[in-house]
């Protein structure tokens, strides 16, 4: 393999490499996001079921939900740019990977190609040899 197609295949390499942690960074976020809806959610419920049984507690769940549904808005919010940035991370991933693919397929053909050419100069001695033989009466 030539020098160039290795350098060229180690640094698609550690693009994706690089790209393939980005996306499990975003993939973490956005799994942190939703799993904090998910615990919201569940504290409002619990807020719900302790204001039932407190009569003075329906004047600061009004707030409460408001601020609830605040939250959770922003929430999914957060979410929703994580799924975009997720799936330009993936499109970014999938384009460095069929990169790095051209470049192994490009030299691998390079490789082939040098492996043909040395044949063919080996054939091509071969074939000095045996006339130079024939030439000096078959010895």
């Amino acid at each position: 393999m030539t020098k160039w197609a290795a350098s060229l295949i180690r640094i698609s390499n550690h693009e994706v490499e690089t790209l393939q942690k980005r996306l499990a960074e975003i993939t973490e976020r956005r799994m942190a996001a939703e799993l904090r809806v998910t615990m919201l959610d569940a504290e409002a419920e619990a807020e719900a079921k302790s204001a039932e049984n407190d009569a003075s507690a329906g004047w600061y769940m009004i707030g409460y939900r408001e601020g609830y549904k605040r939250r959770r808005a922003e929430m999914l919010l957060q979410i929703e740019k994580c799924q975009q940035e997720e799936a330009g991370a993936r499109d970014a991933l999938s384009e460095a990977f069929e990169n790095l693919k051209k470049y192994e397929h490009v030299a691998e053909q390079a490789k082939i190609l040098a492996a043909k050419k040395l044949g063919a100069f080996e054939a091509a001695q071969m074939d000095e040899l045996s006339i130079r033989r024939a030439a000096f009466g078959g010895r």
